[in-house]
């Protein structure tokens, strides 16, 4: 008779299975094994996964406090706001790796960030566009360099447009617009490089300095609902140095002689059109919408990026009013420019 184990049935081995839990097994030798299982803490879902949670939350406080991002460092509060909803691509990307790493912090600090995105923007992707409007607006900058002015005005006029303003015209190509648009825009003005073209009389044109070089006009329009100021406005343009970061400079104080003009305005039916070569977002352009609302975010669907027009990545061309409704807002195919043009409509 026996009193001990056989020794090959006295080995113990601890093992760790798949879904995390520990096993203690007997061996033949008497030893005590410890054993990594296929799935051990490299797949477990309790991982942290530290540095995919900071960059959520790091995206999260910049959609939340864009506004305190200061413009001291090469204007980057700015920059941050002219690409602010693309932060959203961080989100899927953030996501991917928290489910790679299988860490529940990072994947709910991702889930914070959606939120905020959705927050912010979740509305702007909703189609808020009535039928109607007693008015409807055209803006374009044509590029100096379009190949086919002609063509681009016809693409224009085809849009059944009531107003077209216009940006980027030369002493080349604004006769081909003149020309190309004349039957059915009948009333028109051009001051340098702005011009206006209009189904409804036009009156009290007169060009605004708002640089040191005049790149816009007001008008008013007789409507058959009364008259309406109409401004059209091409900003500076904004570049992106390595040293200087995003020069501003010339954009800004352009948009604030403009917005000087706006509020001076005696007519409570405003437009403002044109290339403002910057986005509602930015805070440089505070000064005008602050007083104005985007005909895009009020009545659009999505963000209507309008440049560059190969692929659209922000929207620089703006239509904003006062004292009109606007009921529909989008852009129009490509012509010859760089940039796509924008349409609105309005309720007056």
């Amino acid at each position: 008779m026996t009193l001990l184990p056989e020794r090959a049935h006295s080995r113990a081995e601890l093992s760790e299975g798949a879904d995390g839990q520990v096993a203690l097994t007997d061996g033949a030798d008497g030893q005590v094994a410890l054993t990594d299982g296929a799935d051990g803490p490299a797949g477990s879902w309790r991982r942290p996964g530290w540095i995919v949670a900071a960059l959520a939350v790091l995206v999260a406080l910049l959609l939340l406090g864009h506004s305190l991002v200061p413009n001291a460092l090469g204007n980057s509060g700015s920059l941050l706001e002219t690409f602010l909803p693309w932060l959203g691509v961080s989100v899927p990307v953030l996501l991917g790796a928290a489910l790679l790493r299988r860490s529940v912090v990072a994947c709910a600090a991702v889930a914070v960030t959606a939120v905020v995105w959705c927050s912010l923007f979740a509305g702007t992707l909703l189609d808020k566009s009535s039928s109607g409007g007693d008015l409807s607006v055209v803006s374009h900058n044509v590029h100096d360099g379009n190949p086919d002015p002609g063509r681009t005005a016809r693409d224009l006029a085809a849009s059944g447009a009531d107003v077209i303003a216009l940006q980027e015209l030369t002493a080349r190509t604004a006769p081909a617009y003149e020309r190309t648009l004349a039957a059915t825009y009948p009333h028109h003005a051009v001051r340098e490089s702005v011009g206006l073209w209009s189904k409804r009389p036009l009156r009290d044109v007169e060009p605004l300095a708002i640089m040191p070089w005049t790149r816009a006009l007001r008008a008013t329009v007789d409507t058959p609902k009364g008259p309406l100021a109409v401004y059209v406005a091409h900003l500076a343009s904004i570049r992106v140095h390595p040293s200087s970061g995003f020069a501003t400079e010339k954009r800004n104080e352009a948009a604030a002689r403009l917005a000087g003009f706006v509020r001076k305005e005696t007519l409570p039916r405003v437009v403002v059109a044109g290339d403002l070569n910057g986005t509602v977002d930015d805070r440089a352009l505070r000064p005008l919408t602050s007083r104005l609302r985007s005909a895009q975010e009020e009545a659009g669907q999505g963000f209507g990026f309008s440049w560059p027009a190969s692929f659209p990545v922000v929207r620089l061309d703006q239509i904003l009013s006062r004292g009109v409704t606007p009921v529909s807002a989008r852009t129009l195919p490509r012509t010859g420019s760089d940039h796509l043009p924008v349409t609105a409509a309005f309720r007056l």
